[in-house]
């Protein structure tokens, strides 16, 4: 997943190396818009919470 190299780096989607093997900068773009439409990064954000509830590493 190259999504952290464009947020971690700032630079534009349509930036994205090619060379990286994900298709385009657009296509990548596309498929967190349609991640988070789906709620995908908010279940995430859920499960980490609850795991690091269950170990008791949050206060």
């Amino acid at each position: 997943m190259r999504h952290p190299f464009v947020l971690y780096r700032g630079i534009p989607w349509e930036f994205l190396p090619q060379e990286m093997g994900y298709g385009s900068g657009m296509t990548c773009w596309c498929r967190l818009r349609d991640w988070q439409e789906a709620g995908v990064w908010q279940r995430l954000h859920e499960l980490l919470l609850a795991r690091l509830n269950a170990a008791g590493l949050i206060d």
